[in-house]
């Protein structure tokens, strides 16, 4: 993955449904963080938003989808 590890973390809080506050929480970071993070993503993956990032990941299998 071009992610770097924290990264990839993030990624797959977001693909958990976490909010940034939540994530931030979760990993102990600020809000602004997590921002940056989601920015850098956005942009190595060449998506738009979040949910685009996640659907990539998916295909990768990178993450995977959590049973309910």
């Amino acid at each position: 993955a071009p992610l770097s590890p924290r990264e990839m973390e993030i990624l797959d809080c977001i693909g958990k449904g976490l909010a940034n506050k939540e994530i931030a929480r979760e990993l102990k970071i600020s809000d602004q963080t997590v921002k940056n993070h989601i920015t850098s993503i956005l942009r190595k993956l060449a998506v738009n938003d979040r949910t685009q990032a996640v659907v990539y990941a998916l295909r990768k299998g990178w993450i995977k989808m959590q049973e309910l």
